[in-house]
């Protein structure tokens, strides 16, 4: 399982076929190939050796998909930098793998000084934009055209993917080893469980492709020999004009994206109806979001997918035919044909179906470990089994339902309440738009119940009514006992809610 072997029978196969899409720029599978083995190539020349770092900083962009080809061609991992990190966690991460090499466009080259300052590894850096390269830079494409094609090194199986950095909702950056066939495996047990793309079809890349989340769905367009269409990053007009333009099937999009989509004035006058896949994670999608989705796109079929990047990301998918069933559209799915899925209880022991307890799961898509980091990694997977740190329960069905992680579960006044249960009843609201749940200290009950609520566009809820509402939902001690008002919610590179930003802006 090599992950640079679609792209080599996509050009033996079909060597006209358009891989991707940057604005006006088109590159053929062909063409693809040969530039993919020449950076591969230049990546060697530079002193690149097997098992070697090379890192992106970069939006997205034609030559990122090149990237993530041509550093396995060169027998080296990619570590794909999270563009919205500091410079100090920047150079963290790049410093804690040894990157020397870092791919950087005109987005982030004003950072390199800076990033040699803290990270004095780093030895050479190329310049991916277009025009000139800054001083001391690289330049991609003179060192494609002035370099010579080379073999593909044929890495793959339990060889080093990538090192893909947490702390989007921990804080705690470690960097989590993917082996070439744990993204495999996950993109593969994907596509048997569930129709998210089908061959040759266009998939648009608008979540930052230094996530896994989106990277799952590059892997998955590379396997089906897909057409990626690339967009720097996500603004509602460009993504309606990528769709309208080229006919978009397919496109993973995190639920505060949807939620910008279909609020945009201009998705309405759209001709959106070539997209009839959406792939979304991070979060369920709340009820009211839902109906306005199928409004706007009545042909659309929405896979949810639940996982971590410790899994090369999935671990259970709500298939487009469980959205269909409106009682288990708050359940992230079931475990995929390749995830192995139990929940246990604190002894370790498995529960009953409906019991909640911490999620754990095992299979090939499994990290193999965090990056100079034992401890962490033994703590984290033991007898085989990766602990997500999430509660849950499953059903009789095999359903998974999220309750909460599990040091966020809110303990006030002895009893234990999951955020989640409280958002699923905050969010049945027709004048909320997202909502998040956190425990603040409190004299009176240890702990109490706070919600953090952005309304609905022109709707004017108030904490009073939101309170009175829940009560048709939940117990009384579950209650919302604060409301706070917010334009938008702290989300991660992923569109995972940064609770851990809200505790700070609360206390």
């Amino acid at each position: 399982m090599q992950i640079t072997q679609s792209l080599r029978q996509t050009a033996q196969l079909t060597p006209d076929h358009i891989v991707t899409i940057y604005g006006d720029r088109r590159r053929t599978a062909a063409q693809t190939l040969d530039r993919v083995s020449r950076l591969a190539g230049a990546f060697v020349a530079l002193g690149a050796q097997t098992g070697d770092r090379i890192g992106i900083l970069s939006l997205n962009s034609d030559r990122y998909h090149e990237f993530l080809l041509a550093a396995p061609w060169a027998g080296c991992a990619v570590n794909p930098v999270n563009i919205r990190w500091s410079p100090a966690e920047i150079a963290y991460s790049l410093a804690d793998c040894g990157t020397d090499i870092l791919l950087v466009d005109e987005t982030f080259a004003p950072m390199i000084n800076t990033l040699k300052e803290l990270a004095p590894n780093l030895a050479t850096v190329i310049f991916t934009g277009d025009g000139e390269a800054p001083e001391g830079m690289l330049d991609y494409e003179a060192l494609i055209a002035g370099s010579d094609p080379i073999a593909d090194a044929e890495r793959g199986g339990d060889d080093l993917y990538g090192i893909f950095y947490t702390g989007g909702t921990t804080g705690d950056p470690k960097g989590v080893m993917l082996s070439h066939r744990a993204c495999l495996t996950s993109a593969m047990g994907a596509l048997v469980t569930t129709d998210i793309l089908t061959r040759g079809a266009t998939l648009l890349h608008a979540a930052p492709m230094f996530h896994l989340a989106d990277l799952a769905a590059w892997h998955v367009g590379c396997l089906t020999r897909s057409t990626h269409v690339i967009v720097p990053m996500f603004t509602p007009s460009g993504v309606i004009e990528a769709i309208e333009r080229h006919r978009v099937v397919g496109a993973l999009l995190v639920p505060t994206m949807i939620q910008m989509l279909v609020d945009s004035p201009e998705a309405a006058d759209a001709d959106l109806s070539s997209l009839i896949h959406i792939i979304y994670g991070a979060s369920p999608i709340a009820e009211s979001l839902l109906e306005r989705t199928f409004a706007l796109l009545p042909e659309v079929r929405l896979t949810q997918a639940y996982g971590m990047t410790e899994l090369a990301p999935i671990a259970t998918l709500l298939t487009a035919d469980d959205h269909l069933d409106p009682a288990l559209r708050r359940s992230c799915g079931r475990p995929a044909v390749h995830s192995d899925l139990r929940i246990v209880g604190a002894d370790g022991q498995e529960l009953g179906r409906g019991e909640v307890g911490e999620i754990i799961v095992r299979g090939d898509h499994l990290m193999s470990g965090y990056w100079n980091k034992p401890d962490a990694t033994a703590d984290a997977v033991r007898d085989g089994w990766m602990h997500t740190g999430d509660a849950g329960h499953m059903d009789a069905n095999g359903y998974v339902f999220l309750a909460d992680r599990l040091k966020d579960m809110i303990i006030t006044g002895g009893e234990n309440v999951y955020s989640v249960e409280v958002e699923n009843a905050i969010a049945k609201h027709p004048g909320v738009a997202q909502t998040a749940v956190i425990g603040v200290p409190d004299a009176q009950w240890g702990e109490r119940v706070h919600a953090v609520v952005v309304r609905a566009p022109g709707a004017q809820v108030t904490e009073d009514e939101l309170r009175e509402f829940c009560r048709e939902h939940i117990a009384n001690y579950k209650l919302p006992r604060s409301v706070a008002f917010i334009e938008e919610l702290p989300v991660s590179g992923a569109g995972k809610i940064l609770k851990r930003n809200l505790r700070d802006m609360t206390w």
